[in-house]
């Protein structure tokens, strides 16, 4: 039987999108099902203690971004760390993902995609453009995905609904890999950890 692990991710944390690939081939790797669940962390903090981004103290920050620096070199990818469209408002992009999930269609690559956009590609995700083109190179039509689906109330309404599916599973911060057995992995960072635990369960 196949082992399905909860994502809980945001487009606009660079953590997320440093593991979306490693988390993909890792997935890939064990036979594993991955159901994306894209979360506000706004709220996700306010209840367990997290403070945003422009709230943590300097020294926060400051490791923060070396820590940026060193993950960005071991996993080999481009990351922009201070990206000109940083915050941006993703909601449009989100409502395409969760589309995506509920389409059957690979919402995962769509979400590697479109926060290759904000972190590679110095794109806002508010332009639909952007949204477009990221769903293109994940080999998916953004029109397509959107019509005759889901409103955007219904999709925002699912988005809230996984962030209270993220807290109720103990879910803190971003990206967060959830067992079926309630077990936690916080972090791109810990996705080595995950992978040896879905080998041992294989």
């Amino acid at each position: 039987m196949t082992v399905t692990v909860d994502y809980y991710m945001t487009l606009t944390s660079p953590w997320t999108y440093l593991g979306s690939a490693p988390f993909a081939e890792i997935a890939r790797r064990n036979d594993v099902a991955v159901n994306i669940k894209p979360c506000k962390f706004g709220p996700i903090f306010e209840q367990t203690g997290g403070l945003p981004l422009p709230k943590r103290s300097p020294q926060r920050r400051a490791y923060r971004m070396m820590e940026l620096k060193r993950w960005r070199e071991v996993r080999g990818v481009p990351l922009n760390l201070e990206p000109k469209y940083f915050p941006c408002d993703d909601s449009a992009a989100t409502r395409l993902v969760i589309a995506a999930k509920l389409r059957g269609a690979d919402a995962h690559r769509l979400s590697l995609e479109l926060g290759r956009a904000i972190w590679e590609r110095e794109e806002t995700l508010a332009n639909p453009e952007t949204i477009a083109s990221a769903a293109r190179r994940a080999g998916l039509d953004a029109a397509t995905l959107r019509a005759g689906g889901p409103s955007d109330a219904e999709l925002d309404a699912l988005h809230e609904q996984y962030t209270q599916e993220a807290l109720a599973a103990g879910v803190f911060g971003a990206p967060s890999y959830v067992l079926p057995s309630g077990e936690i992995f916080w972090g791109q960072d810990r996705l080595e950890l995950l992978d040896r635990t879905l080998k041992q369960q294989a």
